[in-house]
């Protein structure tokens, strides 16, 4: 894509070494979780697949454990260098690529499967729009994509009560403190679930399930329809 001054610079906000990007890899059972998700999903030996803020790269790898060919994209230069030592111990081929939702390199109808889990709300609301059209773009007719993220199930008149529970959530169950919460709120740009699923829908895909399963947690499930099928 060539640059213009009026794109969004995704890369302004990167903000993670070795150190923070640790965070992400304390879970034990995050591959049996990936692996989970990607049964769910219905990977096959063979599919193309791109994880889009791969983080420590489990998802990647455990993709690739099954068959899959995958692209491991990240904007966060710590995060990418955790997928390629997870690939390493693993003993299987991804490939990388340094970019984000904005900024990464497809070509039309390539992806059987794209998974994006808390990239998207490091965008303000357009941009998150022309993220989602180009992830249609990339997609396979027929193909899915799976997306998780911090979104708001309720309207602002609960929003101390929703970020004090969220932060206890957080807190509890991520080994996130209260300060990483504190910033999000401030800094980043989740939105209300509703806009996040008329964006999805606009942007042509069909909406297959959506669950408001956490404090400010949103899980989409997406398809491309087919050439020819009504969306």
């Amino acid at each position: 894509m060539l640059a213009r001054d009026w794109y969004y610079n995704q890369r302004r906000k990167i903000g993670l070494d070795s150190a923070v990007a640790s965070i992400y890899d304390r879970h034990d059972d995050s591959d049996l979780r990936a692996r989970a998700l990607l049964t769910m999903l219905g990977v096959k030996p063979g599919w193309r697949i791109a994880d889009i803020g791969c983080g420590n790269g489990v998802l990647v790898c455990e993709a690739a454990l099954m068959g899959a060919e995958v692209d491991a994209i990240d904007i966060s230069p710590a995060m990418l260098a955790l997928a390629q030592i997870s690939a390493r111990d693993r003993k299987v081929a991804i490939r990388t690529q340094s970019a984000g939702l904005l900024s990464f390199a497809y070509q039309p109808e390539s992806y059987d499967l794209i998974v994006s889990e808390f990239a998207l709300h490091h965008l303000p609301d357009f941009w998150k729009a022309v993220a989602m059209s180009r992830i249609f773009a990339a997609l396979k007719p027929g193909a899915n994509f799976y997306l998780r993220d911090i979104v708001f199930v309720r309207t602002p008149d609960g929003a101390e009560r929703d970020v004090e529970e969220w932060a206890e959530f957080s807190i509890t169950n991520h080994d996130f403190n209260r300060d990483s919460v504190v910033t999000h709120m401030r800094d980043e740009y989740s939105t209300f679930g509703w806009v996040v699923e008329r964006m999805l829908c606009d942007a042509g895909f069909v909406l297959t399930s959506v669950d408001y399963h956490a404090p400010l947690h949103g899980t989409y499930l997406l398809r491309k329809p087919k050439h020819g099928e009504q969306g």
